[in-house]
């Protein structure tokens, strides 16, 4: 009798929580795509390139925006709106920006900056909010994300303030001078620089989390992991405790994306909630 009266218990609470689940609105998502995010009189290449697909829930409040930029070494890839991160209750923005050798590093990293201007000019007017707006990319997309926090200059320029960024998260990303403008310069991948185009030069205090997120370091590209692992420190040792260090073992640079979204999500959730950052 008391087992029967114990399953028909846990059957009335399954029924409950179906019906709640059913009575709870449903999100939608909608996708706005190709969206320019460059001044008309930019050169033809510019227009070709500068521009975002925007993922967001419709009907949603204040809703947290994830500002995402593709790997391809800075000379190949495109925009794209990483499935794992999607129907999250969060925007994501897909951004392209122009390559090498058709445009400068310089150059390249403007476009990061632009992109982010363009974030926090117009999510609000699709219900999101100014004050979470999140920075992610993998490989050069984190590289990317690295230089427009760390070097003011570049979202000074369109009259936003890097410290608003809400968090960061580069995934595997080169923070000494990136390989492909060391290569332009007859400088090989194995052999480090550090210039102007590299976060490392820019390491500084930020008011924001950061996720320094890495492949297995037997199994990352170049020695990307103690690269990154010593990036982390210097942010330490300048302050920030709020940067973390993960390495996502058995996953090399390609495949660290996959549970590397698992973690940002966390962490974008307990930020945009005002609550109490993961531990691990």
């Amino acid at each position: 009798m008391k087992a029967k009266l114990t399953f028909l218990m846990i059957l009335l609470t399954a029924f409950i929580m179906a019906d709640a689940q059913n009575r709870r609105p449903q999100i939608t998502y909608t996708t706005e795509r190709d969206i320019p995010y460059r001044e008309a009189d930019a050169n033809e290449y510019a227009r070709e390139r500068c521009k975002v697909d925007f993922y967001y829930p419709e009907n949603v409040k204040d809703f947290p925006t994830v500002v995402w930029f593709h790997g391809g070494a800075i000379v190949s890839g495109s925009k794209e709106i990483p499935a794992e991160l999607q129907n999250s209750g969060m925007g994501i923005i897909g951004v392209n920006y122009r390559l090498l050798p058709n445009a400068t590093i310089y150059e390249v990293i403007d476009d990061a900056a632009a992109a982010v201007a363009w974030a926090f000019r117009e999510v609000e007017k699709r219900g999101g909010s100014t004050s979470k707006i999140f920075l992610a990319g993998h490989s050069a997309g984190g590289y990317l994300i690295d230089m427009i926090v760390l070097d003011k200059h570049y979202l000074e320029k369109y009259g936003i303030d890097a410290d608003r960024i809400a968090g960061v998260f580069p995934y595997s990303a080169q923070v000494i001078t990136h390989y492909n403008v060391r290569k332009d310069s007859g400088v090989g991948p194995l052999e480090p620089r550090i210039d102007d185009t590299a976060p490392l030069y820019f390491v500084r205090k930020i008011p924001m989390p950061m996720l320094v997120l890495s492949g297995d370091r037997e199994l990352e590209l170049y020695g990307r992991y103690e690269e990154q692992a010593y990036f982390w420190r210097m942010m330490k040792l300048n302050g920030n405790e709020n940067v973390f260090l993960y390495e996502f073992d058995g996953f090399d640079h390609g495949s660290m994306p996959g549970p590397a979204h698992s973690v940002t999500k966390r962490y974008i959730r307990a930020i945009a909630n005002g609550q109490p950052l993961p531990t691990r």
